[in-house]
């Protein structure tokens, strides 16, 4: 079973302003018995605070992985992805080409998706669109490989490549 925290960046969901249907979401399609959520918090839409929470999340030793939801589009709060990438040690970028590219035959809004993935330590980190839509289709695409990502970060080898 893999470890799953929930990061929902939403200024006004902080302030109990608005549901959080998105983190939900996420919750709802990585669910036990594969997954099993150990962390959720909505924070603001601030850089220091979503990099500070992904960080002590992923430097706990208690995540396999951080799935945020919110901020990755083009408006003037949205810094998810620069907060994400200040603390990651290594992109992983065909994972956010990937969501962008297929998620593109849904609505061409996809390409203005600033998502990103990366790792830190032996978490994933992957930063999704605010919209429950968006979450659900992008999700839809990396779900095959997750087990496999995680995998790999866990161990020092894994005995078998899927094809």
């Amino acid at each position: 079973m893999f470890r799953l925290a929930v990061l929902t960046v939403s200024t006004s969901g902080s302030q109990g302003q608005r549901e959080d249907t998105s983190g939900q979401a996420i919750k709802d399609l990585l669910a036990p018995p594969e997954y099993q959520g150990v962390r959720y918090e909505v924070v603001p839409d601030d850089k220091d605070v979503i990099a500070g929470r992904m960080s002590e999340w992923a430097d706990s030793g208690e995540v396999d992985l951080i799935i945020s939801t919110g901020g990755t589009g083009l408006g003037r709060h949205d810094i998810t992805p620069e907060a994400c990438l200040s603390i990651i040690d290594r992109e992983v970028p065909g994972l956010a080409e990937t969501m962008r590219a297929e998620t593109l035959r849904f609505t061409p809004m996809a390409m203005l998706s600033r998502s990103v993935a990366g790792i830190r330590g032996n978490t994933l980190i992957i930063t999704l669109p605010g919209s429950t839509k968006g979450v659900r289709e992008c999700l839809e695409v990396v779900l095959p490989v997750l087990p496999h990502a995680l995998e790999l970060l866990q161990r020092e080898s894994v005995s078998e490549h899927p094809t």
